[in-house]
């Protein structure tokens, strides 16, 4: 029993993780109906944003508290990714806005591949590993539960509920739902239409920064392709939960942290990318919107 906890506790820190990384991804597609798919590698740059600035402040800086360290990782990563996210909205995705729906698209995949180069380029094909920031562990009933699992699955929370709060109680979550449901209607109305989706962008971005430096504190290390794997599944996660949908997102999240906890631990390890993809498709044929998803209304 004792055993099965601990993989629940796992699977929710993992969940955690890549329910940050969905939220984004729901929330472009919720505002103009597009798969953000470089968002993942957005995710990759919060990791190696957050591995620059802990090489920088421990060689100037020696014996930071870890508190002030992470808090700097996390801004100045936020802050980057946020830029970077901003710009690959104002060039490669607003000028297509308008055009035929693949073509947004294939330029994500692109802009994508742009970025998983372009670090691959600057920091080298290596692991890039750090030593751990957070190292306590506590031992209750025979569980072990780190700080860091119990960082991230609070940060997790509070993010989520701040997110929730802006999107529903506020003026700026207001636009974007007007935006969501009709753009030019929404327009008409004194919304600024690209001022709203272009912070939508900036907050997935953000979230994405947060989970790429929790992703290297988590795992102390971090690669340049680490946004094409762990973005799919969290992409995976937005559609099992119900894309469009903050709480979907993060249950989606859990729900595939889980399931490849659970199998890692009592299956072959080999397949349980296998194993997730699977329960997913399976969900998708009695539910083909998700666990939260509403049905899309065709506007006429």
């Amino acid at each position: 029993m004792e055993y099965f906890v601990q993989q629940l506790v796992n699977g929710l820190t993992l969940g955690s993780i890549y329910g940050l990384v969905a939220i984004g991804y729901t929330m472009v597609y919720g505002i103009i109906g597009m798969i953000n798919f470089a968002h993942g590698d957005i995710f990759m740059l919060g990791g190696f944003a957050g591995l620059i600035v802990f090489l920088v402040l421990t060689s100037m800086f020696a014996g930071l508290p870890v508190a002030v360290l992470l808090l700097a990782m996390l801004v100045v990563a936020m802050l980057m990714t946020s830029l970077w996210n901003w710009t690959i909205e104002r060039v490669a995705y607003r000028p297509l806005r308008g055009s035929f729906r693949l073509a947004p698209l294939i330029t994500a995949i692109g802009m994508s591949i742009t970025l998983s180069n372009f670090i691959q380029v600057t920091q080298g094909p290596r692991n890039k590993p750090i030593p751990p920031l957070v190292s306590t562990v506590y031992n209750v009933a025979g569980i072990s539960v780190s700080l860091k699992q119990i960082v991230i699955i609070i940060i997790t929370a509070v993010l989520l509920t701040v997110f929730w709060y802006l999107v529903n109680h506020t003026s700026l979550g207001r636009a974007q739902r007007a935006t969501e449901q009709d753009r030019k209607m929404a327009a008409l109305l004194g919304v600024n239409v690209d001022q709203t989706i272009s912070v939508t962008f900036i907050m997935g971005a953000a979230l994405a920064a947060v989970a790429g430096t929790m992703y290297l504190m988590y795992y102390g290390v971090v690669n340049f392709n680490d946004g094409f794997v762990p973005g799919v599944k969290a992409f995976t996660a937005a559609v099992l939960g119900g894309i469009g949908s903050l709480p979907g997102a993060v249950l989606g999240g859990l729900m595939i942290g889980l399931i490849e906890s659970l199998w890692s631990a009592y299956f072959t390890i080999a397949y349980k990318d296998v194993a997730t993809f699977a329960i997913l498709a399976f969900v998708l044929i009695f539910k083909p919107t998700g666990i939260l998803g509403r049905p899309e209304v065709e506007k006429v």
